[in-house]
């Protein structure tokens, strides 16, 4: 059971007890602070399907100007924005998106845009750092032949969630924005950790995206907020992505009250990452020491490790588990972790974290 935690300049504290969890899963996992939760109690509200809950408004419009877009619309989830996203381009079933094979709309979305709106996935290798090359992208796009599907739209992820959190620069998400506007295509960027790469980058998130047609920011990750992600984009865009949403059951009423910590994450929660990079860069230089361990380039707030024999990924990460806490073994991957840091871990768990990994490593 977790200790009672106290706010300290917008953090949840704890004082490290044997009860604790040290859960570093996920950025998912982050607890609302106490700030969050008296803008919850406080919020002002108004049935949002008619346009009428001022905090929801008042988010999306701060949204859109951070990221340099004309408007935004407050949806539950990064998958909701993402499949509104992809349909809202997409004006008709059979028309083709290029998206990278390793991109968590591909892997990680029940793959709704083609049972929800029969458009297919032109699926690229992504390299090592996230990106997509180049001249894939531009092979990729069919010509106009009615043999073919049509090409409508490419997707990118950045943060690139399965490269371990690597930020793609500007120089290449500018690349692939002219490679679009060249073939007359949409660019959607996943930016459910963009603020991530726009603190590894010291790069404005806004100057990121400038080129993107629309973009999706997960608020409830790195952030901290309870739930929720906006999608941006230009009017037009965000006006038929709102008469989707209402179609997908996303529509929500006095929602102001979850909208209210979002803004705070927004204006606050942005402000504190590089203290989670600063950590997870701390994690990975300790553990690249071991033999038998590889650590994949670190950029972000993950840190995704490889236990190579005669290590063993389930033995540690079990191990890990009974001293409370919790690290995720890959799926697909029989020997890699991640680990990622977030607003709930300190630098106390983190000397905790790394003093019972030193110990379970030297033991095996």
């Amino acid at each position: 059971t977790q200790s009672t935690g106290k706010s300290q300049g917008g953090r949840t504290t704890y004082s490290l007890t044997m009860n604790d969890i040290i859960d570093m899963r996920s950025d998912t996992v982050t607890k609302p602070t106490e700030e969050m939760r008296e803008a919850m109690k406080n919020a002002l509200v108004g049935d949002d399907v008619f346009g009428e809950d001022s905090t929801v408004k008042l988010l999306e419009a701060k949204t859109a100007q951070y990221l340099g877009k004309e408007s935004g619309l407050f949806v539950p989830s990064g998958t909701m924005a993402n499949l509104l996203s992809l349909l809202t381009h997409c004006s008709g079933r059979g028309e083709e998106f290029i998206v990278g094979n390793k991109a968590h709309i591909f892997l990680y979305e029940q793959g709704g845009s083609s049972w929800l709106g029969g458009l297919i996935p032109h699926t690229l290798p992504n390299q090592p750092d996230g990106t997509i090359r180049l001249e894939d992208i531009e092979n990729a796009i069919r010509p106009n032949d009615f043999h073919f599907p049509r090409t409508k739209l490419v997707c990118l992820e950045n943060t690139h969630n399965q490269a371990g959190g690597r930020a793609l620069p500007v120089e290449y998400m500018d690349a692939v924005s002219s490679l679009c506007q060249k073939h007359g295509l949409k660019l959607h960027v996943d930016g459910a950790r963009l603020i991530n790469a726009s603190t590894a980058l010291k790069v404005p998130a806004a100057r990121l995206v400038a080129g993107a047609d629309s973009v999706s920011l997960c608020l409830s990750k790195g952030l901290a907020a309870p739930i929720g992600s906006v999608i941006v984009g230009s009017e037009d865009f965000i006006r038929k992505a709102r008469r989707l949403r209402k179609a997908l059951g996303g529509g929500m009423r006095q929602v102001g009250v979850i909208a209210a910590p979002a803004l705070i994450s927004l204006e606050k929660m942005t402000l504190r990452l590089d203290e989670d990079h600063r950590r997870a860069r701390e994690i990975a230089e300790s553990l690249a020491e071991f033999e038998h361990v590889q650590v994949f380039p670190v950029e972000s707030n993950m840190v995704f490790v490889q236990f190579n024999e005669p290590l063993s990924t389930t033995k540690i990460i079990e191990q890990l588990k009974q001293k409370n806490i919790l690290i995720q073994h890959l799926k697909g991957y029989t020997n890699s972790a991640r680990i990622v840091l977030h607003n709930d871990i300190t630098d106390d768990h983190v000397a905790f974290f790394l003093r019972s990994i030193n110990s379970i490593l030297k033991t095996q």
